[in-house]
């Protein structure tokens, strides 16, 4: 074993084949390995990144999972009341995987200006309610604080505010239709406390965050009257198995609908995105595995003397075969190394200066997210090694085809 080893050591010096035939075939293979690996791992963390994202997004406005009565269909003007007296509010403790529950209630308006108006839907929310993604979209002023008495200060998004020409601290009047048509609309007077910007086009162009008491006033509710719960999820991953428990656990008064039932078209476009990166993964294995057999291949021809040394000095094929893969690491991980270093540093770069913009109303973001993840980039390590290794298994048996005396006379 100690021979082999030192053998190995000598193949695999750069000094032995800086000069040789195989030099030039040995650099394509490792340059191949670090670009494959770059195109990976970039196409990795940028497709989860987006995933979380416009999960975080989508749910930021809706919830992972939305409780409200039956005949609500679940829309964007809460009409029908849920007492908040329920056995999983304000702590959904029965299930587990759930993180929060918070009570809203949603009715559509028109905010007018003195030359503008737009169509919106005022989302009410109370003091339980988690802000922390608006904290990080929040771009001027501050967010509403509706844990004491009634505000009048609303979150709006620089959309709305551009199109209506608002600014922090200005004034927001806005109207609510009664279900009588013959009344006229109610008033009321709000002020802009902060402007925030999701990217998210679809939920930009209509949300208004606003005490929920304003909500309960015009509907002539009760205090402990709203018109749905949100709930959210620890692991995106179990909100299906999670959502089939919550509905078991309300009652039977009560519906649920998850976001990936409410917005089924977003969540199964992002979805291919798995495939994507499987096919890209696959793609870049298959190619770094083929000019890795290339190298195999020129490196066993152009040693093919040593190896019939090798034999005649009694060496089995298994311990010679053994020796060209070691190489074969030895450059799989060095293609691997300056891969994980470019590409990791590329992902930092982004992450940190959000250098590539994209177009929200195509992709829901405004830069290409990133997400990294240490389990995930050990896991496609090993999985490129040792699908690569295994590729070479098969030219690696050339080796018992080569005659000591045959090869000892090969130049």
């Amino acid at each position: 074993m100690n021979f082999e080893y030192f053998i190995a050591k000598r193949i695999i010096s750069a000094k032995e084949y800086k000069n040789s035939v195989s030099a030039p075939i040995i650099k394509i293979a490792i340059v191949s390995i670090t670009i494959g690996f770059v195109t990976m791992l970039i196409s990795m963390a940028t497709s989860v990144g987006l995933q979380k994202k416009i999960h975080e997004k989508v749910s930021a406005f809706n919830g992972d999972i939305v409780i409200s009565n039956f005949d609500t269909n679940f829309s964007s003007d809460s009409q029908n009341p849920i007492s908040k007296n329920q056995d999983f509010y304000p702590e959904f403790n029965s299930i587990e995987g759930i993180k929060h529950i918070q009570a809203t209630a949603s009715k559509g308006g028109i905010i007018r200006t003195e030359s503008d108006f737009e169509g919106v839907v005022v989302k009410g929310v109370g003091g339980e309610y988690d802000w922390h993604f608006f904290s990080e979209v929040l771009v001027e002023g501050k967010l509403p604080d509706y844990s004491s008495t009634l505000n009048e200060e609303i979150l709006v998004s620089e959309y709305i505010a551009n199109r209506l020409h608002l600014k922090v601290g200005d004034k927001a009047t806005t109207y609510f239709l009664r279900r009588d048509s013959t009344k006229p609309p109610r008033i009321r007077g709000f002020v802009v406390s902060g402007v925030y910007n999701s990217g998210f086009q679809e939920f930009d162009d209509k949300f208004v965050i606003a005490d929920i008491r304003h909500i309960q006033r015009l509907n002539k509710w009760k205090e402990d009257e709203v018109g749905s719960f949100e709930v959210f999820v620890e692991n995106f991953n179990k909100i299906d198995e999670i959502g089939i428990q919550v509905y078991d656990e309300i009652g039977s008064f009560l519906d649920t609908q998850t976001i990936k039932e409410r917005y089924y078209s977003i969540f199964k476009w992002i979805e291919l995105f798995d495939f994507n990166v499987a096919l890209i993964i696959g793609i870049m294995i298959l190619v770094a595995g083929i000019n890795m057999i290339t190298a195999l291949l020129v490196l066993i021809l152009e040693r093919t003397q040593m190896i019939g040394v090798l034999k005649a000095l009694g060496s089995e094929d298994k311990s010679i075969r053994r020796i060209f893969l070691y190489n074969a690491i030895y450059l799989i991980c060095k293609g691997l190394f300056w891969g994980n270093l470019i590409g990791i540093g590329l992902l930092l770069l982004q992450k940190q200066f959000k250098l590539i913009k994209l177009d929200p109303s195509v992709y829901y973001v405004t830069e290409a997210s990133v997400y990294i993840s240490f389990t995930n980039i050990f896991l496609l390590n090993m999985g490129t090694l040792v699908l690569c290794l295994l590729m070479l298994l098969i030219p690696s048996f050339l080796i018992s085809k080569i005659a000591p005396v045959k090869a000892i006379r090969f130049e």
